[in-house]
C-alpha cells in the first residue's frame, strides 16, 4: 500500500484551508506519515516571490492569462523545489491549493474573461504533465461568510478578497463543478461549522480513501 500522497485542501477565501491542513498534518504523523506542509502560490523560495506578484496590488494589476502563467510558473517551481523532492523521501505532502484553485480563479472567477477549462487543462499538462494530487478537500461554505471570515483575519487583504462577490460566487460554483466532474478523487466537506467537526470530517475521508488497507 502506498505510504506517502499528495492532498491538496481546496476552496474559496476564508474557508480555512490553512487550519486544516495543518490539523491534518498532525493527525497523519501520528499515525507514521511524515509531512511537509506547503501552499500555493508559493511553497519555494521562487514561488513565493512569484506569490508577491500575484497577491499584491490592484484588482486590475494583470490580465487573467497572465496571472494563470503567473501561477503555473510558480506552481512548476514549487514541485521541482518542494512537492517532487518531498515524495520522493516518502514524505506525504499537504497542500494549501494547486492546480483547481487556478481552474476556479483565472478559469471561471471572472466569467466572461476567464479562460475556460480548456485552456487551463492545456496549460496543466505541458507544465505539470500526468501528475494529479491523491486527494483534493473541497472545502465549503456561503460565500458572504467566508469573505467576510478572510477580511477580518486579515487587515491587508489581498487582490482576490478585494474582487466582489459575483467573482466569488463564480469560484465557489467552480469548485463544486470539479468535485462533479472528478468525484474519486475529490470530495467537499462542509466548512461552516466548528473547526473540529471540520477536521473529523477531513480524517474520516483520509481513513477511507488513502489510509484503508
Amino acid at each position: 500500500m502506498k505510504s506517502n500522497f499528495f492532498i491538496t485542501l481546496e476552496g474559496g477565501e476564508g474557508t480555512g484551508k490553512s487550519t486544516q491542513a495543518r490539523l491534518l498534518a498532525d493527525f497523519l504523523e501520528k499515525n507514521g506519515h511524515p509531512c511537509v506542509l506547503t501552499r500555493e502560490p508559493g511553497g519555494s523560495e521562487g514561488a513565493e516571490e512569484i506569490r508577491n506578484l500575484v497577491v499584491k496590488g490592484d484588482v486590475a494589476r494583470w490580465d487573467v492569462m497572465t496571472e494563470a502563467l503567473l501561477m503555473f510558473a510558480a506552481r512548476r517551481d514549487h514541485l521541482v523545489k518542494t512537492v517532487w523532492p518531498a515524495m520522493k523521501e516518502g514524505k506525504t505532502v499537504i497542500c494549501d491549493r494547486f492546480a483547481d484553485s487556478t481552474m476556479a480563479y483565472q478559469g471561471f472567477g471572472y466569467a466572461d474573461r476567464g479562460l475556460g477549462q480548456m485552456t487551463v487543462e492545456q496549460i496543466y499538462k505541458i507544465v505539470v504533465g500526468d501528475f494529479k494530487p491523491d486527494l483534493t478537500i473541497i472545502l465549503d461554505m456561503p460565500v458572504e461568510a467566508g469573505v467576510a471570515r478572510a477580511v477580518k483575519r486579515d487587515a491587508n487583504i489581498n487582490r482576490y478578497e478585494k474582487m466582489g462577490l459575483d467573482f466569488h460566487r463564480n469560484l465557489r460554483n467552480a469548485f463544486l463543478e470539479i468535485e462533479k466532474k472528478e468525484p474519486m478523487r475529490c470530495t467537499v466537506i462542509d466548512a461552516n461549522r466548528t473547526i473540529e467537526e471540520i477536521s473529523a470530517d477531513i480524517i474520516s475521508v483520509v481513513r477511507a480513501r488513502l489510509l484503508k488497507a
